[in-house]
């Protein structure tokens, strides 16, 4: 198969919904992530004792399909969607399928090719590496540098390689879907991931854009579910961002060492609330250290500075352990405390620990819970 006649077939296969005569199959899967957390000073400097879903692993429930074309070819389609395990609710995104929604061809010569809404490319090529794949919560406070991928890439074409030699590469783009303002709300990315032996390193680059407010409200883009966190929100008019990852582990035995550097850059315009451009440089480091077939603990620390429209530091560190009941379904437990200073754009920087989690009412904040999640 040419490359032209692979492009060609991923092009059909994004506009027609029936494939007859081949041989396919199609998977309903998912995943129930819940537990008990406490946290001290999170909003007005209170004490907040309740359910938590999300600490490890996000609750999900998908279809996931392929079918085969033969010469090594097959369409392949992914539908998913998130939802609050406390409600039942939807996702963030308040979306049927806000996590991916896309169609297209895998080749084993070429490699993927698909149309639709995806999650960011970096967390399939960068994520393994860091330290919140193995326990989700060693990274940048506020996922101010998508270490968790909160940004999906909607209306977008992905092309993901096969591995050779140990070598994987990716792309992304996706358009802003706007009359007379074709980089409004547009985004892009690329990736690679290198394994050898123990050895792994990974690097990737998004540039997100936020709307052009002659042609589409700002905030309402691909970019806009960044802005979730006090680390950041004071930037929430920003023309554009523009985030750098790259990263690196080493297997000892049994023991992972390894951490990742970002560079996160947010643009202003004349539409912008702030002047001058906020950068947020990003340091993780971690230790994962799997103690038997059940048993695993991780140690991460984390030390994000950002400065230009305001300057502020971030600390934190987590401990947590997992212990596994059985193959789909896992017992885990974390402690963290995380300290800031400096200020936000929007008044006193507030802690927050780790990507996802409440921020503080103040400068310091500190966590523990216990939690299952089971896959299937």
């Amino acid at each position: 198969m040419t490359i032209a006649r692979w492009v060609c077939l991923s092009l059909v296969s994004a506009c027609t919904a029936d494939l007859a005569h081949a041989d396919g199959s199609v998977t309903l899967y998912g995943v129930l992530d819940e537990s008990i957390q406490y946290v001290r000073n999170t909003g007005g400097q209170r004490t907040q004792i309740g359910l938590q879903h999300n600490n490890w692993l996000v609750s999900r429930l998908g279809l996931k399909g392929s079918e085969d074309i033969g010469g090594g070819n097959s369409v392949i389609f992914r539908l998913e969607s998130g939802f609050n395990m406390n409600t039942g609710a939807l996702g963030g995104s308040n979306q049927l399928f806000g996590r991916a929604a896309y169609v297209g061809i895998n080749s084993t010569r070429y490699g993927e090719l698909t149309f639709g809404q995806h999650l960011l490319l970096l967390n399939a090529l960068v994520g393994p590496i860091q330290g919140n794949w193995y326990f989700g919560f060693s990274a940048a406070p506020g996922d101010v540098d998508l270490a968790d991928g909160a940004i999906k890439m909607s209306n977008a074409v992905q092309w993901l390689s096969p591995v050779w030699s140990g070598l994987q590469i990716g792309a992304t783009y996706a358009f802003g879907n706007h009359a007379g303002g074709a980089g409004s709300d547009q985004s892009y990315a690329a990736a690679f991931n290198y394994t050898s032996g123990p050895l792994r390193i990974a690097a990737g680059y998004v540039h997100a854009d936020n709307g052009n407010p002659l042609v589409s409200a700002r905030g309402t883009g691909n970019a806009s579910a960044v802005f979730f966190s006090p680390a950041n929100s004071a930037y929430s008019s920003a023309r554009a961002y523009d985030v750098v990852r790259a990263g690196i582990a080493y297997d000892v035995g049994p023991v992972t060492l390894g951490g990742y550097y970002s560079l996160s850059d947010y643009h202003p315009d004349s539409w912008s609330s702030f002047r001058h451009p906020e950068i947020y440089n990003n340091v993780s480091l971690y230790a994962y250290w799997k103690m038997s077939p059940a048993w695993s603990s991780e140690i991460g620390v984390d030390y994000m500075r950002s400065h230009g429209d305001s300057s502020a530091i971030y600390r934190t560190v987590v401990v947590s352990a997992g212990y596994s009941l059985s193959k789909t379904t896992d017992l885990y437990a974390a402690i963290g405390y995380g300290r800031a200073f400096g200020q936000n754009g929007n008044g006193d920087a507030r802690a927050a620990i780790g990507d996802d989690w409440p921020a503080a009412g103040g400068a310091s904040q500190a966590l523990a819970f216990i939690g299952i999640n089971h896959r299937f």
